[in-house]
C-alpha cells in the first residue's frame, strides 16, 4: 500500500569536483538516481535510508561538472512503480538521458510501450531482502522476470538485475535464455574474498564472452578499500578481458546508504581512466557500449 509522503528531512548528496581528465565526446554514466523535488514527486513507500535531495536539476549539474553528456537513471525503491520523477528528468534532455523503471508483475505491453516512448528502456529486478527474507518495499524480485518478459520483449525493453552475489546463481543462465538483453548491476555484488576463480564469477565472465549479458562497473559498491579500491581491481580487469564490448560504467550517484563514505564522481572517473588504460577502451566503455544498449546516437554530444 502506497503512502505518498514528503520526507521530514533529506540528505544533501556529495557533489563532484571536475576530473583532471577530459572524457570522450558522448560519454555516459549508466547508473544514477533522482529523488524529488518531493513536493512534486513525493515518495510512495517509506524509505529504508535517508532520502537525498537529488532532483533532476542537481543530477544534471553533476553530469555537467564531470563532463558526462549522457546518463541513465535507475528507479529508486521508495518510488515503487511510479516512474514520473525519472520521466520528468528525461524530458529535460530526451536525446541524452534514459531510464530504468520498476513495473508490477501484471504490467501489460501497452503500458511498457508508453514508458519506452518516454525513455524508459528497461526494468529493474531486485533481490535484496530484509532479515526476515522479505524483499525491500518497492522491489520486484527475480522471480517476476519471466512473467514480464513477453511484455518487455514487445516494448523493446531489457532486464536489469541487482541483488546479493549468491542470489544470482539460480537465475543467470535461466534469464539470459529469455531472448532479452540482460544487465547486471554493481559488478554482481561480487564477494571479493572468493577471488576471480570463484565458479560464479567465472560463470559471469563466460556469459559475457558469449554476449548473453552486460555488466556495470561500480567499484565503490563492492570494494572495502576506498579511495583506491585496489581489492576490486582484479575483478574489474577480468570483466573487461572477458568482453570489453559488454561492460558499462556507473557512478551510482547520489550514493544512498553511504554517508561520509560517498565518493567524488570526479575521482571515480580518474580512477576508471587509469584502469581502462587506453583511449580505445575508454571510448568503448563510456561511449560505444551505452550507445548500443541504450540507443544513443553514436558520438553525438549534448
Amino acid at each position: 500500500m502506497t503512502e505518498n509522503y514528503i520526507p521530514d528531512s533529506v540528505d544533501m548528496p556529495r557533489m563532484p569536483t571536475p576530473p583532471a581528465v577530459s572524457l570522450p565526446n558522448g560519454s555516459c554514466d549508466t547508473h544514477c538516481h533522482v529523488f524529488g523535488p518531493y513536493t512534486d514527486f513525493p515518495l510512495h513507500l517509506r524509505s529504508t535510508y535517508a532520502p537525498p535531495d537529488a532532483p533532476a536539476g542537481r543530477y544534471l549539474e553533476m553530469l555537467d561538472t564531470v563532463g558526462m553528456q549522457r546518463g541513465v537513471l535507475v528507479q529508486p525503491a521508495p518510488y515503487g512503480t511510479d516512474v514520473s520523477a525519472i520521466i520528468n528528468a528525461i524530458a529535460r534532455r530526451p536525446a541524452h538521458l534514459r531510464g530504468i523503471g520498476v513495473a508490477v508483475p501484471d504490467a501489460d505491453a501497452q503500458q511498457l510501450k508508453q514508458w519506452r516512448a518516454a525513455g524508459i528502456c528497461g526494468l529493474r529486478f531486485i533481490e535484496a531482502r530484509d532479515p526476515q527474507g522479505n524483499l525491500f518495499p518497492g522491489s520486484v524480485g527475480f522471480d517476476n522476470i519471466e512473467t514480464l518478459a513477453p511484455a518487455m520483449r514487445a516494448a523493446g525493453m531489457h532486464v536489469q538485475m541487482w541483488g546479493p552475489y549468491e542470489r544470482y546463481a539460480p537465475w543467470l543462465e535461466r534469464v539470459t535464455d529469455l531472448g532479452l538483453p540482460v544487465v547486471i548491476d554493481h559488478m554482481a555484488s561480487v564477494v571479493l574474498a572468493r577471488g576471480v576463480q570463484d565458479p560464479q564469477f567465472q560463470l559471469i565472465c563466460r556469459l559475457l564472452r558469449e554476449q548473453r549479458l552486460w555488466i556495470k562497473l561500480s567499484v565503490c559498491r563492492v570494494s572495502t578499500q576506498a579511495p583506491d579500491y585496489a581489492d576490486v581491481r582484479p575483478f574489474h580487469d577480468a570483466l573487461l578481458e572477458a568482453n570489453v564490448n559488454r561492460v558499462l560504467w556507473g557512478s551510482d550517484w547520489p550514493y544512498v546508504r553511504m554517508g561520509e563514505r560517498a565518493p567524488d564522481v570526479g575521482r571515480l572517473i580518474e580512477l576508471a581512466w587509469d584502469w581502462f588504460g587506453t583511449d580505445a577502451v575508454r571510448r568503448q566503455v563510456w561511449v560505444n557500449n551505452p550507445s548500443a544498449l541504450y540507443e544513443f546516437a553514436q558520438g553525438a554530444g549534448k
